[in-house]
């Protein structure tokens, strides 16, 4: 008789199902405050102490629930193991040139499907504050990549690497990631952040550098879109298209064979002290 093979938490369909309940408790709060926002003229959805309870509540109930169905130990989930810091460099100039080659692809996906003005106006406030840019930059840059990158390259990572390949691993939780943001405007983005970071995991085995990294690229977007008029006049950005892809495509590839090379190098002196 055939054994079946033994399957962790997440699996697929349950990682879809955390995410949509995820989604769910947030919606339960903030349907009601929509409607009474709109009959009554107040402003209770983006009211940033509701932002801050719901943010964190919704968040803390789902990695108790991830948690405890997983019934793996906290170390395992959220990998902590040491890293070389030197990999950050490679890491912020794959973001740059990724940005680059991205803003290509989003204008394609723009010309096919036309973001509708509310989008734009919904993505304006992700960048937006009550407390000014450092309001913005404590939400984007340093809630967001915790929240998110504890549930995608945590929870989620850990359960799919250990019932599917790693590759199949890596995508399903980049794709889980880029379908998470709600849009097929971010999705191209998203997904290749998620690539990206769930890839470093697995070589380096440290959620955190993933926080890290994650933080970054938001850090970039987030200054993009406060000087972009300034940087628009950067040298870089004035020269002809074909030129800046063909840089931020080496950039990027340069990037990846660095990470690599930094990952493989300092698990290779590990071994090394280990066998010493």
């Amino acid at each position: 008789m055939q054994q079946l093979k033994q399957t962790y938490y997440p699996t697929i369909l349950q990682a879809i199902h955390m995410l949509i309940l995820y989604l769910f408790i947030q919606t339960v709060v903030d349907f009601p405050l929509a409607l009474i926002d709109y009959y009554k003229g107040t402003d209770y959805l983006y009211n940033p102490v509701k932002k801050v309870i719901l943010n964190a509540g919704s968040t803390l109930f789902i990695l108790i629930y991830g948690i405890r169905r997983s019934k793996a130990p906290l170390k395992e989930i959220f990998p902590m193991k040491l890293f070389n810091p030197l990999i950050i460099l490679p890491l912020a100039a794959f973001f740059w040139g990724s940005h680059n080659l991205l803003e290509e692809v989003n204008m394609r996906i723009e010309k096919v499907l036309p973001a509708p003005p509310w989008f734009w106006e919904l993505f304006s406030q992700i960048f937006e504050s009550n407390f000014g840019w450092w309001g913005a930059f404590f939400k984007v840059v340093v809630i967001a990549p915790v929240i998110e990158e504890l549930i995608f390259r945590g929870l989620i990572l850990n359960g799919l690497r250990k019932n599917y390949s790693a590759i199949t691993a890596v995508f399903i939780s980049a794709l889980l990631f880029s379908l998470f943001h709600l849009n097929p405007w971010q999705m191209p983005a998203t997904f290749v952040l998620g690539l990206l970071l769930g890839w470093i995991v697995l070589r380096t085995r440290n959620i955190l550098l993933a926080i890290i990294g994650h933080a970054m690229n938001n850090l970039l977007v987030l200054l993009t879109v406060t000087y972009w008029q300034q940087m628009n006049t950067h040298a870089i950005y004035l020269m002809d298209d074909n030129e800046k892809y063909l840089i931020s495509g080496m950039v990027v590839l340069l990037s990846v064979i660095l990470m690599y090379l930094i990952t493989l190098w300092h698990s290779h002196t590990k071994s090394q002290k280990k066998a010493g």
